[in-house]
């Protein structure tokens, strides 16, 4: 099959990579200019040198253009493979080739459609991540399945882990998505909208502590936020803090959330929760936390006496 490659970052370098080692003919990539986007410098293989390295024409796009779609025709290819593609991908393209466009979504569809679905799913506890293979049709992220692929999020993991994890599903899928379509083997599922979800694409502003969240949930989002991500963060007097790691406190602690209240084993307990009054909540153990300055920190040396508060911004600070 003549195959064109809509992709951006790791996520389409490995797509780029599997489609270049499966023996069909990549007739062009297309691929996003560099960004500035916190999130879009993190995992940052180069789709465009990877493309140049075997000679496949590139075309740079931040969103399709009437130029890329008469290109597109004029290639015919039989399949426009997609991953990572951060913009909306008209009919005009991804209707053109006879098998139409297989999209390769890093979620388990039809839940976390859209944006940083990993670190979504670290936060809201889910049991599994993984990868979807499904046909691309007018609503993002919601045509017919035909490959998923999942592994378990462990009690420890982050979501540089799940990420590692899930990016290694992505050569496989890819390879055999390509066998199906190609022998006409292919099983279409249709998506079921009653379980679908859609998720925006992460900021800083979502890194941002809300000691109102229970202190399970916290400490999710620091997995959440590993590195290379941006970590969790609040702020302490005036200035903001970087929660690195984290765990749950082994007792209840009552009070007002944000309380910077005990020291318990390696670390020091923060009062969390919107029912932390009732004294039956555990508190988020801080272990490690950075300055604003880049020096990390054991929470112990850090907090050197209790009291006084986390903000969750700098206005309120105490």
């Amino acid at each position: 099959m003549r195959i064109a490659m809509f992709g951006y970052q790791t996520w389409g370098h490995r797509t780029l990579r599997a489609l270049l080692d499966s023996g069909h003919e990549v007739c062009l990539v297309v691929t996003h200019p560099k960004s500035d986007h916190v999130y879009e410098k993190v995992w940052d293989d180069s789709v465009a040198d990877l493309a140049a390295e075997h000679d496949v024409p590139v075309v740079l796009a931040n969103r399709p253009t009437a130029e890329l779609t008469e290109q597109l025709a004029a290639l015919a290819p039989d399949l426009i493979v997609a991953n990572n593609w951060r913009t909306w991908i008209p009919p005009e393209i991804f209707d053109l080739p006879r098998h139409g466009t297989l999209n390769v979504h890093d979620s388990l569809l039809p839940g976390y459609a859209g944006f940083s679905p990993i670190i979504w799913a670290l936060i809201n506890g889910e049991p599994e991540v993984g990868v979807t293979a499904h046909r691309m049709d007018a609503t993002l992220d919601a045509g017919d399945i035909l490959l998923q692929r999942s592994v378990p999020v462990g009690p420890t993991d982050t979501a540089t882990d799940l990420f590692h994890a899930t990016v290694d599903l992505i050569a496989p899928i890819v390879t055999e998505a390509l066998e199906l379509i190609d022998s006409g083997q292919a099983e279409w599922t249709p998506q079921d909208p009653t379980k679908a979800s859609f998720f925006h694409k992460r900021s800083l502003e979502d890194s941002r502590i809300d000691w109102s969240w229970p202190a399970e949930d916290l400490e999710r989002l620091v997995r959440a936020q590993s590195h290379p991500y941006p970590h969790a963060y609040a702020y302490h007097r005036g200035q903001r803090l970087e929660v690195v790691a984290a765990g749950l406190s082994r007792g209840c602690y009552g009070g007002t959330p944000g309380r910077i209240f005990i020291k318990e084993g390696d670390g020091v307990v923060i009062v969390a929760g919107a029912e932390a009054r009732h004294g039956r909540s555990r508190g988020l153990l801080l272990t490690r936390v950075r300055t604003e300055d880049g020096v990390e920190w054991a929470a112990t040396d850090y907090f050197r006496t209790m009291g006084g508060y986390l903000r969750s911004h700098p206005e309120t600070a105490g």
